[in-house]
């Protein structure tokens, strides 16, 4: 799910961590949202007004207000208006506050006003996150339906290490995109899910591969979690963080990858292979790295079919495939969609700029087995996630009725 058009309110507590809120508002702004930032009195402390005002582009709220002024009731009717309020990072104070209801500044104000998802990041230093007294408060919280994240473990600031440190990021905004999806209409689902390209090697040093990012697999994994499915997740090398929740396997080559695959296809009710896998590999990589410069002639030999094998396998999962084209693209596609025996085919017209591999959006058109067909329009990759999972429910509930009325 995208952000773009999402209105957020981003509450910035007094922690050392208060400046790696600036990192994660120049994500939101750039995923879409229009963010507006809280600061508390000792949050100013750490970083200045002016450097959320600028990446936000909005006046920066702070907890210095007449109570009785009219601004003041309008600022509390943002939280209202607000799609959903991040605090990032949140003391143990914040944690103990908010648990407790009690409003005695800006922030927490709006928290006690609104009645919008909220989600927590917490941060603080070594031993505090595992005191009895934060541990009660963050079990109320999450009682209460807030999403109170995991901190990371680490070194601290204070130079000691332990579990304390500021989500990352992807995280947070992971969080977000999950409080944002009511909808849990893919819960009892488990989806086995690749992403990103393989590995061949030629020598240590050399591979063979190609330019997916793995951004759609992880965009489909991420999209699943949210509505409630159990997610493993199969991914080439990539530069992107799991999606918090699912079940990561990092493979390097294309054989890795299918003993992966058919070692959790068992228990999978749902097959989406969005990897991009290395059609060839060298038959003998060589075992010392290549040396002078001079014509070289490979000796490939065809990698496995996996999603034919899986598909093969017929173990009762709905199954997805992805195809990357660039000429004759639905010919292509239907005569991958037939011959590999799946039920959905998912394809991307490469040759056209700023979609597909290493974009942001997609542009896709789905093919399905009951001569069914599909375009989506240019969209955040994110959306296109979501449609697909969509797609893919309809699909199985039309499918299912067919199935019922040839019965009878």
């Amino acid at each position: 799910m995208s952000l773009a058009g999402r209105e957020l309110i981003l509450g910035v507590t007094g922690s050392i961590a208060a400046y790696k809120a600036v990192y994660l508002l120049r994500e939101l702004t750039r995923l879409g949202a229009s963010v507006t930032v809280c600061l508390s009195e000792h949050a100013r402390e750490f970083v200045g007004a002016l450097t959320f005002r600028t990446l936000s582009g909005r006046p920066v709220l702070t907890n210095l207000f007449d109570p009785q002024s009219e601004d003041a009731v309008e600022h509390v009717a943002l939280a209202e208006r607000a799609d959903a309020i991040v605090v990032a990072p949140a003391t143990a104070n914040l944690l103990a506050k908010a648990a407790h209801g009690i409003a005695d500044d800006f922030l927490t104000t709006l928290l006690l006003a609104a009645r919008r998802p909220l989600v927590i990041a917490p941060a603080m230093d070594g031993g505090m996150w595992e005191h009895p007294a934060v541990v009660a408060n963050v079990a109320t919280l999450r009682g209460r339906g807030v999403a109170v994240l995991e901190p990371d473990a680490g070194a601290l600031a204070s130079g000691l290490s332990g579990k304390g440190r500021f989500p990352e990021p992807d995280a947070i905004v992971e969080a977000i995109r999950r409080a944002l999806t009511p909808v849990r209409d893919l819960a009892g689902e488990r989806l086995l899910v690749t992403a990103g390209p393989t590995r061949e090697p030629i020598d240590p040093v050399r591979y063979i591969s190609n330019r997916s990012s793995g951004k759609m697999g992880y965009g489909l994994a991420g999209a699943a979690l949210r509505r409630g499915a159990a997610v493993t997740l199969v991914s080439g090398p990539t530069a992107l963080t799991p999606p918090p929740g699912a079940v990561f396997v990092p493979v390097q080559t294309a054989e890795e990858m299918r003993e992966a695959v058919l070692q959790h296809l068992a228990d999978a009710t749902l097959v989406i292979k969005a990897a991009a896998v290395a059609d060839y590999r060298a038959r003998q990589a060589a075992p010392v790295k290549l040396k002078g410069k001079r014509d070289l002639t490979l000796d490939l030999t065809p990698n496995p079919d996996i999603l034919a094998e899986v598909a093969a396998r017929r173990t009762g999962a709905f199954i997805v495939g992805f195809a990357a084209e660039t000429h004759d693209v639905v010919a292509h596609a239907r005569q991958k969609l037939e011959s590999k025996g799946i039920d959905l085919l998912v394809v991307n017209d490469v040759s056209q700029r700023g979609i597909g591999f290493d974009a942001e959006e997609n542009e896709v058109l789905l093919l399905d087995r009951w001569s069914g067909q599909k375009a989506l329009p240019r969209m955040a990759k994110a959306d296109v996630a979501d449609a697909i999972l969509s797609h893919v429910l309809a699909l199985r509930a039309s499918a299912a009725v067919k199935k019922v009325a040839r019965e009878r």
